[in-house]
């Protein structure tokens, strides 16, 4: 056998074994299915959203199970990161929503325009109201690009600007104005909002990945790198947090706390934040860049705003869905669940969350309709595969407490730099991540 061939071999072998392995932990044991007439009505064909409709069509007999969505792709949101570094088309991330929904579910393909939780109905864009026993919201969450002043999405890709959120097609711009940085160097500046947001790793990922890309290209000493983020540490996790700013130290990559991306300037190059130092004393720094990524505020979408059900004491501006953090259920209305960046807890806006979280929910949406109580929890989980260099990445997971979690001890140190968690993001996560999609992880 070649090199070249047994390298591939491996490659093969240890992809299958990880994505084995994370489809098929805590899985539950089917069991003989519900009789129900329950009419199940899920917002959102996402990832959470059509994982737990697959999972409901094989555990219920004779529910009416209606989803809401009125986008006809399906986005591979983990994807956007490799993209954005050049590392995948676009069309990797990408499928049809069709593609993804079980056989037995009703799809209307248009948005939902209103809920009324009182009443149990959903009402969609094009007039049609449903009623509901059971609600889940998962309609994901909204880029308010429109809250940095003199930011457009037309500007991805010119003026070296990038916003690989924005989708795949802006991810790809994002490329084209990365790629003319590290082939010719300058000023990089890398932010994050000040909001939650989703996968929290990614504007890390994105820095690493492009001064990886400019130290083989353009070299080193010809650009420098800055981050400058609103936070105070560079990772919620202080462990991960200390490995981050070492590797940071070591690359040459510079730190700005405090710092709230407010407007840009894209003709001058010129990017405006508002500042609060250590001793909260505030202010505003105008900072230069040659090329600038830019990851605005999130939020939930206004028919989840204006629903009544979003948090009235927490995340004001923000409007996460009001739920008790282990069950997902809503504190109010317990005939509503939340799944996925909707959903108003500490973590978990994350694919590898939705994991989690589908499971828990559907534990307890199947017990209410037996008329009894649910007994999974979910404990926060959320998966970052960090990536730090083209093929190398630091496995992280950890809970709503900080506790680094461990999915294979012994064999991926989490704080390590290694070639099989990169094969982890690279390869192996987007099985297990279609296999969730089908109900079977």
């Amino acid at each position: 056998m070649t090199l070249d061939r047994l390298t591939a071999s491996r490659r093969a072998f240890l992809a299958a074994a990880a994505g084995l392995a994370a489809v098929s932990a805590g899985l539950p044991a089917r069991a003989q299915k519900l009789q129900t007439k329950a009419h199940i009505v899920i917002i959102g064909a996402g990832a959470a959203g059509t994982a737990l409709a697959s999972r409901l069509v094989e555990r219920l007999e004779g529910a009416q199970i209606t989803v809401i969505d009125g986008r006809a792709e399906h986005l591979y949101q983990p994807g956007l990161s490799l993209v954005a570094a050049g590392l995948k088309p676009a069309a990797y991330t990408l499928s049809r929503t069709t593609d993804w929904l079980p056989r037995g579910v009703n799809l209307i393909a248009e948005p939902a325009a209103a809920i009324d939780p009182v009443a149990k109905t959903v009402a969609t864009v094009g007039g049609q109201v449903l009623t509901y026993d059971f609600l889940v919201v998962a309609p994901g969450l909204v880029l308010d690009h429109d809250a940095i002043e003199g930011f457009s999405l037309d500007l991805v890709g010119r003026n070296g600007i990038g916003a690989l959120y924005a989708g795949p097609d802006y991810a790809s711009k994002t490329w084209e104005a990365a790629s003319k940085f590290t082939q010719e160097g300058g000023i990089g500046l890398f932010t994050r909002p000040a909001t939650e947001m989703k996968c929290a790793g990614a504007p890390l990922k994105h820095t690493f990945l492009i001064e990886d890309i400019a130290s083989r290209t353009v070299g080193k000493g010809k650009y420098e790198m800055h981050y400058a983020v609103p936070q105070t540490a560079l990772f919620s996790v202080p462990i991960v947090a200390e490995k981050v700013r070492m590797l940071f130290g070591k690359r040459g990559i510079a730190s700005h706390f405090g710092h709230v991306l407010k407007s840009v300037d894209a003709d001058r190059k010129q990017a405006t934040f508002a500042t609060t130092d250590a001793a909260g004393v505030t202010g505003t720094v105008e900072m230069p860049y040659d090329y600038l990524h830019v990851i605005p505020p999130q939020r939930a979408p206004d028919v989840i705003r204006q629903s009544g059900l979003s948090w009235a004491d927490k995340w004001m501006d923000q409007g996460w869905v009001e739920v008790d953090q282990k069950t997902l259920r809503h504190r109010r209305f317990p005939e509503v669940f939340a799944l996925g960046d909707v959903a108003g807890v500490p973590k978990g806006k994350t694919a590898a969350s939705v994991k989690w979280q589908v499971p828990v929910v559907e534990d307890h949406l199947l017990a209410a309709i037996s008329g009894g109580e649910g007994t999974l929890a979910y404990d926060g989980y959320t998966s970052c595969p960090l990536i730090t260099r083209v093929g190398r990445a630091m496995l992280v997971e950890f809970d709503y407490n900080n506790n680094l979690v461990e999915s294979f001890p012994g064999v991926i140190a989490p704080l390590e730099e290694l070639w099989v968690s990169w094969l982890m993001k690279e390869v192996a996560l987007k099985a297990t991540y279609n296999a969730m999609l089908r109900g079977r992880a």
